[in-house]
């Protein structure tokens, strides 16, 4: 190491006492991390490309600075799909500074992974209090049954109003309205309980009736209209 003739002058005075870096909460232990493998943690964020035009939500479970699972979910841009693919294989595996200083493919999931990191880094993950941490696995609880992510999508306009498309028990295929064509529920298909029925060799027609269900006053309305087509 190269010090400046200033630097090489100067007498030396002793530092003080070091404690260390301040402890951090991870997985119900107070943790003083020095070094990659100290960073244990479960966490999700949410991270978007430069055009804004998609987004990700990463989910990963450190153990000992090891990515041992990681969901990819993204919205918004046909290519981030492929990019998640990709980001699925990258992630696992890798220590947690090697994950932030990899290309994960898509912008957004690389600004997901930084969100992360410091979510993590900084003791903020959400099983920092939950003793020996959560389950490798435990990001599929947030998918549900059919393993589908959680999905919102509607669309609106001031001439027509809005369209329900897909709700997060499943895909909208009507909405019903009152006599002043107010919007008091919705029927969907739960896709992922009806793709189960027909696997297990139900007829499709069948395994779509069986896979409906709706929402509010559905059974009351005026009339119905097909959200997609009307």
């Amino acid at each position: 190491m190269y010090y400046t003739a200033e630097v090489n002058n100067m007498c030396p005075v002793a530092k003080g006492a070091y404690h260390g870096p301040a402890p951090i909460p991870e997985e119900g232990q107070w943790v003083q991390a020095k070094e990659i493998k100290d960073i244990s943690g479960f966490t999700h964020g949410i991270g978007w490309c430069a055009p804004q035009q998609g987004a990700c939500k990463l989910t990963l479970n450190v153990k000992e600075g090891i990515i041992e699972e990681a969901l990819v979910e993204t919205i918004g841009c046909s290519g981030m799909t492929h990019s998640a693919a990709m980001a699925s294989e990258i992630l696992i595996g890798k220590t947690l500074l090697e994950a932030l200083n990899t290309d994960l493919v898509c912008d957004a999931i690389n600004t997901a992974m930084r969100e992360l990191f410091l979510q993590i880094v900084y003791g903020r993950t959400q099983s920092a209090f939950s003793e020996g941490g959560l389950l490798v696995g435990a990001s599929l609880e947030d998918l549900g049954k059919g393993l589908r992510s959680q999905v919102g999508t509607m669309f609106a306009t001031k001439e027509k109003g809005p369209r329900y498309l897909e709700m997060t028990e499943g895909y909208c295929t009507r909405i019903a309205l009152n006599k002043d064509d107010e919007i008091i529920g919705y029927e969907f298909v739960s896709l992922g309980k009806m793709m189960d029925f027909i696997k297990g060799g139900m007829d499709a027609n069948d395994a779509l009736e069986k896979a409906k269900g709706h929402y509010g006053q559905f059974d009351n309305a005026a009339k119905y209209i097909d959200p997609r087509h009307e």
